[in-house]
């Protein structure tokens, strides 16, 4: 399990340049200020002094130190209160000179001590999602917009689809890397591409890195591994990396694609390698059990239909249902 590298990378950055502005706005307040009233820069020099002036009376001896130590607090306390007074007097508000964080748990730095800060968390979850291929629908898709009443004109549909609803919401609220890869068949229109995004975004939710995307721009992205881009610039990280190492791989449309020797052997070299190192992977195809085994290689067909859990989808198209 872990966040999704990219969408960590690009957080730790806003985080740093956030706290780098926070604190460059402070130091630009605090010129103006010192400008406009000299006595609150003579404090400013005091109290900026009180370190070394501490490292000093330690070095005396420890005869009298917390007496010492004491007045040297009360002294900065007393600069710190003329100087609010000062600022008040002149018109500023009493905290013009602190840094304005957006999150003062952290003070913008996306961390309290060695743990991750909530503002953080929060910030690599959405860049996480707009990484992932579902920033566009997250918002209209989830469990809670999913409606089961298009499936209601058949009792036995509706009974079969609340099954496959309830089964796959559990699926994500609870998901680990040890859960079984699903295939969800089902003719255009049955919510397959609902679910799908809903199950990413509750998996992605927990923090864990989920990719999806269409089968077709999944095998593109290896096509130009191979054809367009070549072997050789092995400095630079290959667009499908992602595809083999994420936590959880949405493949949305399988059969749509352009199928040919190339793309099949990727696709089954990716399904294997997954299975292989116990990661799970959720894909959805409007092909039947039969155009699926017609379409693809045993190889492949045999992996889909022994080691993926089936799901199937049924009903009347959702869409010219609304239409109607």
């Amino acid at each position: 399990m872990g966040y999704n590298k990219k969408a960590y990378i690009q957080t730790r950055e806003i985080f740093k340049n956030r706290e780098e502005r926070a604190r460059e706005d402070a130091f630009m307040r605090k010129c103006e200020v010192e400008a406009a009233v000299p006595e609150i820069r003579e404090i400013n020099k005091s109290l900026a002094s009180a370190g070394a002036e501490i490292a000093i009376e330690l070095a005396r001896g420890k005869e009298n130190i917390e007496q010492r130590i004491n007045a040297l607090r009360d002294k900065n306390l007393a600069l710190q209160e003329r100087r609010t007074a000062l600022l008040t007097e002149n018109g500023y508000p009493a905290d013009y000179l602190k840094p304005k964080f957006r999150c003062d748990k952290c003070q913008d730095t996306g961390f309290v001590g060695i743990d991750m800060c909530e503002c953080f968390h929060r910030e690599v979850i959405e860049n996480t999602i707009r990484n992932s291929g579902i920033g566009a629908l997250v918002d209209k898709q989830s469990f809670e917009s999913f409606d089961l009443k298009y499936y209601s004109q058949d009792a036995r549909c509706l009974n079969m689809m609340k099954n496959v609803y309830e089964t796959l919401k559990e699926y994500a609220e609870k998901f680990t890397l040890n859960r079984n890869s699903v295939l969800m068949l089902g003719a255009t229109g049955l919510g397959k591409t609902h679910l799908s995004t809903a199950i990413a975004k509750t998996v992605i939710e927990l923090g864990y890195d989920v990719v999806y995307d269409t089968t077709q721009n999944i095998l593109g992205d290896f096509e130009y591994e191979r054809f367009g881009r070549g072997y050789n610039t092995d400095t630079e990280e290959k667009k499908t990396d992602k595809y083999f190492d994420c936590d959880l791989l949405i493949m949305d449309d399988l059969g749509t694609e352009l199928s040919n020797n190339f793309t099949v052997s990727c696709l089954y070299n990716l399904i294997n390698t997954r299975i292989n190192k116990h990661l799970p992977t959720i894909i959805s195809s409007n092909l039947t059990h039969k155009e699926l085994k017609d379409r693809y290689e045993e190889r492949i067909t045999s992996r889909l239909m022994g080691e993926f859990v089936i799901m199937p989808f049924a009903g009347t198209d959702i869409r010219q249902q609304k239409m109607q």
